[in-house]
């Protein structure tokens, strides 16, 4: 992901007003290693119930207020952008405002993703045995470079989703 400043990420909100991306508190981006995440996702600590979620859409960035629907499944769920199955500790239902009238109507689209947003992480670790039975560094390669490529697309597809409103 290219590097995005405070000011770059509260203009990027699609589905956030203009005191909501005001509001938002904002992680600390020096720490951020942008070569190594796919998106920067983060939870507001003065208000639980509300996440932020920056990526990029056709080489822009884009912002998504999301909002977790409660507390996280016992259950085990699969990741829609990771596509990783996590425990529910670290799962969660995510619904997120869509864009313009719809979204003020109250609308919304919801999908499941690492409540930590621990995407890039995740798509970037080693296959387990059951997904890839191979030391070959070069199908190796490949294979993360299909998972980070599918992150992406799924995550941007999310997005424009939420930008058609």
């Amino acid at each position: 992901m290219l590097p995005v400043n405070s000011e770059k990420i509260r203009s990027s909100f699609v589905n956030a007003t203009k005191g909501d991306a005001t509001r938002a508190e904002l992680p600390d981006l020096s720490a951020v290693r942008w070569e190594a995440v796919d998106y920067l996702g983060w939870q507001d600590s003065r208000k639980p119930q509300l996440h932020y979620v920056v990526l990029e859409v056709e080489d822009e960035p884009v912002g998504l207020l999301l909002r977790g629907t409660g507390r996280p499944p016992s259950r085990k769920m699969l990741c829609a952008w990771c596509e990783d199955v996590i425990d529910g500790v670290r799962a969660a239902s995510f619904v997120a405002p869509l864009a313009g009238a719809s979204g003020r109507r109250g609308n919304t689209i919801g999908t499941a993703i690492c409540a930590d947003f621990r995407c890039s992480r995740n798509v970037r670790r080693a296959p387990a045995t059951f997904e890839l039975r191979t030391e070959d560094p070069a199908v190796l390669a490949h294979h993360r470079e299909q998972r980070i490529a599918g992150l992406q697309e799924r995550s941007a597809g999310f997005a424009r989703a939420v930008m058609r409103g």
